[in-house]
């Protein structure tokens, strides 16, 4: 496998990874704990915790393949830019996903709210999109070099 394939491994990799560990986050935090953000809200308590099943299986998913193509692009610190590429794609990921989701899900399809029925529903989810456009945002910034020149060789990798 020549060195740009496996980058592409990292990037994309690194991209799915993002999704899967901010999907596992909400669904363990949010679903679970809190026992606020379940996918489908306008239903009877089994539908909402069907729906919130099916969502942890694609996390699952997500977190599986995106293992298999890290493993397959070897480790990011042996190639130019790798660690730099896995990182910024997680973030990437993640942060565009929930960007994502906050607006089809929250705004546009209004499926449901991070806290659904709160007097300050909206401000929780503007929250939410506030928080994801900045994990977003700093994965742009690390992507396109950051400040990698104050930084250890790590990171410029």
């Amino acid at each position: 496998m020549t060195a740009g394939e496996k980058l592409k491994l990292l990037d994309y990799g690194g991209i799915l990874l993002g999704i899967g560990l901010a999907g596992a986050f909400d669904g363990i935090v949010f679903h679970q704990l809190l026992q606020w953000h379940s996918v489908y809200m306008h239903t009877h308590r089994h539908g909402q915790i069907v729906s919130d099943g099916v969502f942890h299986a694609f996390t699952v998913v997500a977190l599986a393949v995106s293992a298999v193509m890290l493993w397959r692009a070897g480790h990011p610190g042996g190639l130019a830019r790798g660690k730099r590429l896995l990182v910024s794609g997680a973030l990437l990921g993640a942060g565009g996903f929930n960007v994502v989701e906050g607006i089809v899900n929250h705004h546009l399809l209004q499926l449901h709210h991070v806290k659904q029925g709160d007097p300050y529903e909206l401000l929780y989810d503007l929250a939410y999109l506030a928080v994801s456009a900045l994990i977003f945002a700093y994965g742009l910034y690390l992507r396109q070099g950051g400040r990698a020149e104050g930084r250890s060789s790590d990171m410029a990798r």
